[in-house]
């Protein structure tokens, strides 16, 4: 091992696989969580394992009180410590409902997924981090353009967003006395699984100007300002919010 270890959610897949795979090659050894099997996600883990890092997947619904305790317990008996944590993991809405149709089973879903899971998984990680004093270690919340930007077919995704941008906010003022700085990535459009059902809109939308760079991003270019959070590229910024969305989020006339 390093002897350095980050925490990815979500890191077997899409955004979490390329934030895996820039911090993989910048030698750190991950601890990556997901809610499929481990056979689901050997392909990636290999891939990983590959370059020399030490890789292992943990199962875990972190939407479960239950299932995210007994993830930190199996880290403490795997790692001496974790020195970064990437809240990444997160789910779109089942169907995409008008605010005035929306069910309050998929607002309760999200919430759960994208924000309460990750909110107390941070609690616990961040009590670990206090406890052993590690050297180098930092949190990062990935959100999304939607913690600002309003869609109204789906409110619950953007409620859960912004609410995890608080918790970004939260968690930076409260560690910063302990030297754990805390930052926000918030992606626009990239390319993922998640969005592939709706290629076809956004390709429309991004050639008729939704982003100043008038192409989808990847989960790379995500991974690359992860990776130089990770390196203390940015020392003096906790609570930073860093877009990565080619420039949607820059107002115009």
């Amino acid at each position: 091992m390093s002897g350095r270890v980050a925490l990815v959610t979500g890191g077997a897949r899409g955004i979490g696989l390329g934030i895996a795979r820039a911090l993989a090659a910048d030698g750190w050894d991950l601890a990556l969580v997901g809610r499929r099997t481990e056979a689901d996600a050997r392909p990636a883990l290999e891939e990983i394992a590959a370059g020399g890092s030490e890789v292992r997947y943990f199962q875990c619904d972190l939407a479960d009180d239950g299932e995210r305790g007994g993830l930190v317990a199996e880290l403490r008996k795997c790692y001496p410590a974790v020195h970064l944590l990437i809240n990444n993991a997160g789910v779109a809405p089942a169907v995409r409902a008008d605010i005035l149709e929306a069910e309050p089973e998929s607002f309760d879903r999200l919430i759960g997924v994208n924000l309460r899971g990750p909110y107390f998984l941070t609690q616990a990680i961040a009590r670990w981090m206090l406890e052993e004093e590690a050297p180098g270690r930092s949190i990062v919340f990935v959100t999304s353009v939607s913690a600002e930007a309003a869609s109204v077919n789906r409110g619950d995704y953007c409620i859960s967003k912004a609410g995890l941008s608080m918790a970004a906010r939260l968690w930076a003022v409260r560690l910063a006395p302990h030297g754990v700085p805390v930052y926000e990535v918030r992606p626009g459009i990239i390319a993922t699984d998640m969005t592939a059902g709706v290629r076809a809109r956004y390709d429309a939308l991004l050639a008729d100007g939704l982003a100043l760079q008038a192409r989808w991003g990847q989960p790379e270019d995500v991974g690359k300002v992860v990776a130089a959070i990770a390196r203390g590229d940015l020392p003096y910024s906790t609570g930073a919010i860093i877009p990565v969305d080619g420039g949607m989020s820059v107002p115009r006339l």
